[in-house]
Formats: structure tokens, C-alpha cells, sequence
């Protein structure tokens, strides 16, 4: 019953798909609409029991919170963060179990799950232009801290609040809207389809009555020991 939370646990790290910018129409509420393309190893889909994980992404903002709302199999799973304070509050549903929880997340937390990614650097538009998502978008090279060379794809037509991958790519000052991450061991290309300028309504970090407060470990023991 609980073999969805696993992909609950990718889910979590996809929230850094929320993404800032420093430019021109700036938006202060809304919804961001991102495709997700993994490279996935035959381990790797075991653990997840089988289950495919999300092919799209709507990821609500409300000023520096953010939060995101899916379903995996029996479970219905949100994921709200709070990017100015670097902490995070995931909500797992089970209606046919008839049970609730949440896993309080850390700054401490946070920076474990982004403690695996490198450090990137050195940003340089290379000139060439595509559309991403209805926005005009520069292709950048970038470097990471072990040597590594990468490009993404960004724009500078939109300033959104601090929502997200500012964390991944400080130093960038343009929107992504096209990478490729390796988290966990899960390499993921998000691409953004859509920016929905509207009211989402309060975001907030408090846990819900009737949600029971657990950790991830609690978590991979309902799921029998899985990560």
C-alpha cells in the first residue's frame, strides 16, 4: 500500500523546479506548468515498485512559498516549501488506509537533499535562442565544481519571487526554464511549459489536522526499509 511514498521521496526532490528570475514582467502568484524526462535505471524503477513517475508538474507560487499537489498510485502527495527560510513540509494522504502524514522538513534537511548536487559556476550566454514555454530563451554554458562542463536553457523576459532553483544555479540572473539535474542518482530534464499568472490562494507550512507527524525513516519502515 505504501510502495507510492517511494515515489513520494522523487517527488520531494523535484520541488526545486520552482524557479526564480531577475527581469522584466514580474508575477508574484501563480502556477508553473513543467514536463519531466528521467533517465532511469532498471534499480531504480524497482524500487519505485513499478509505478512511473510524474510526466508533468504544476508547481502553485504565492511569493517565496511554493507548493506542489500529484498522486502516486493510493497516495495523494503535496509537497510545500518555503524557499526564503529553506524549509519544507511534505503531505502524504492514503484514503483507502484511512491515514495522513507529514514530514517536516528542515533547513538542515533541505541541505542534505541539496548536498549531493555539485556547485555550479560560470554562466556564459552563447548567443543561441529557442521558445520555451512561450518565452524567448538564451542556451548558457555552465561548470560545476568537479570539472564538469553543462548548458541549460534560460530567459530574462520574467521575475518571479524566490521560488526554487536560484539554490542550483546562483549567479545565472535569468529564469530557467530548460536543465538537467542528477539528484539521488536520478537524472531528470525539466522543461517549462507554461507560466499561469493568477490567485492560488494561501500557502501555508503548518501541518493540517488529522496528519500524523513522522520522518522519512518512519516512512521507508512503512514502505519495508526502502530509500
Amino acid at each position: 500500500m505504501f510502495k507510492s511514498i517511494k515515489t513520494s521521496v522523487v517527488a520531494f526532490i523535484l520541488v526545486g523546479t520552482a524557479v526564480i528570475a531577475h527581469a522584466q514582467k514580474k508575477i508574484t502568484e501563480g502556477t508553473l506548468t513543467y514536463g519531466l524526462e528521467y533517465k532511469l535505471t532498471d534499480e531504480q524503477k524497482s524500487a519505485m515498485g513499478g509505478q512511473e513517475p510524474p510526466a508533468e508538474l504544476k508547481v502553485k507560487f504565492n511569493n517565496g512559498l511554493t507548493k506542489i499537489e500529484m498522486e502516486q498510485g493510493p497516495a495523494l502527495i503535496g509537497i510545500v516549501s518555503d524557499n526564503n527560510d529553506k524549509t519544507g513540509l511534505l503531505l502524504i494522504d492514503v484514503p483507502v488506509a484511512q491515514k495522513q502524514f507529514a514530514v517536516k522538513q528542515s533547513k538542515e534537511d533541505v541541505a542534505k537533499v541539496m548536498g549531493d548536487l555539485p556547485k555550479y559556476s560560470d554562466f556564459k550566454g552563447t548567443g543561441e535562442k529557442q521558445t520555451v514555454g512561450g518565452f524567448s530563451a538564451e542556451k548558457y554554458t555552465f561548470k560545476d565544481d568537479k570539472g564538469g562542463a553543462h548548458e541549460l536553457w534560460a530567459t530574462k523576459e520574467v521575475d518571479l519571487p524566490n521560488v526554487g532553483s536560484q539554490n542550483y544555479f546562483p549567479g545565472l540572473a535569468a529564469f530557467p526554464v530548460k536543465y538537467t539535474l542528477v539528484q539521488r542518482g536520478i537524472e531528470t530534464t525539466t522543461t517549462l511549459k507554461s507560466i499561469a499568472e493568477g490567485k492560488v490562494g494561501a500557502i501555508s507550512k503548518d501541518v493540517p489536522s488529522g496528519y500524523e507527524v513522522v520522518t522519512m525513516e518512519d516512512l521507508a519502515k512503512m514502505q519495508g526499509g526502502g530509500e
